[in-house]
């Protein structure tokens, strides 16, 4: 009988298949993190998912949404840059677009400039376009408005912007979630996802006394092209915000989409989301 009960164990655990060990969750340097399948919206990975910090330039994913969600929106309309918006950078020492005073600019170049290299002067151009009011700060008001109008609908309880582009006045704040959240709304339009999957642009633009120049951008973005099925989507950093990344892959048919928020540096940053990228894509 012990012998036949021991061939009978021996013949069941010979007939169950070999358990794959479930990925071991990685540590990363980022004080929050938050991974989702964009798929399907399961949650994939948290780590102070829903503590909110300062986001830094992941802001202008929020800037470039609402412009997007403009009704009859002319992607081709021209933009006059102005003096106030090269002023900005100037004065708060900001990533800038290298905008041109005088310069007429399409929509589309300048969320390319907005979101290529986090162009702080584009993201003022825009809001000071979109906004609504007779005066320049009454239509920065305005379009900030719509931001966090914007927020409110998409469900981002915690979240609050300030600023058109990051640099806030001390309530401008979201969390891991929120922000992958607002990417993976803002990844449903098309024209912020071949935005966001530039590596670099060379675009042609018409100077104040008619003739052109080119204006090249390149994405702060180091994913992509680094990181095999990036699709996009943007950085971010600054002095409370320490180094932040919103970042999105497919691979086989499955897109992962996160958020890294106060890591370490430009390197932290991107380590930090490779981790929980490959993580993602082995659950």
């Amino acid at each position: 009988m012990v012998v036949t009960a021991g061939a009978v164990l021996t013949s069941t655990a010979l007939a169950v298949p070999a358990q794959a060990a479930a990925p071991k969750a990685p540590t990363i340097v980022a004080k929050g993190g938050y991974v989702m399948n964009n798929g399907t919206g399961t949650t994939l990975y948290t780590k102070a998912a829903d503590t909110r910090r300062s986001t830094g330039s992941t802001t202008k994913i929020m800037t470039a949404r609402v412009v997007l969600g403009e009704k009859k929106l002319n992607l081709d309309s021209k933009v006059t840059v102005q003096k106030a918006y090269s002023d900005y950078i100037v004065a708060k020492g900001a990533s800038s677009a290298h905008l041109i005073v005088g310069d007429k600019v399409t929509v589309r170049q300048l969320l390319y400039g907005l979101l290529l290299p986090s162009g702080c002067d584009a993201a003022y151009a825009l809001a000071d376009t979109y906004g609504s009011g007779s005066t320049r700060a009454a239509r920065v008001k305005s379009f900030i408005g719509q931001m966090n109008s914007s927020a409110k609908s998409l469900g981002l309880k915690n979240t609050h912007f300030d600023s058109f582009d990051g640099i806030g006045n001390g309530s401008n704040y979201s969390t891991p979630r929120d922000l992958t959240k607002l990417a993976s709304s803002a990844m449903k339009n098309a024209t912020f996802r071949a935005v966001v999957g530039t590596r670099s642009t060379k675009q042609k633009v018409t100077t104040k006394s008619g003739g052109y120049r080119y204006m090249s951008w390149t994405n702060t973005n180091t994913l992509l092209g680094t990181y095999s099925g990036t699709i996009g989507v943007k950085t971010g950093s600054g002095p409370q915000a320490g180094y932040c990344l919103v970042f999105a892959a497919t691979r086989g048919g499955k897109t992962v989409i996160g958020t890294v928020l106060a890591s370490t540096s430009v390197s932290a940053r991107t380590s930090d989301a490779k981790k929980l990228m490959d993580y993602a894509f082995k659950k």
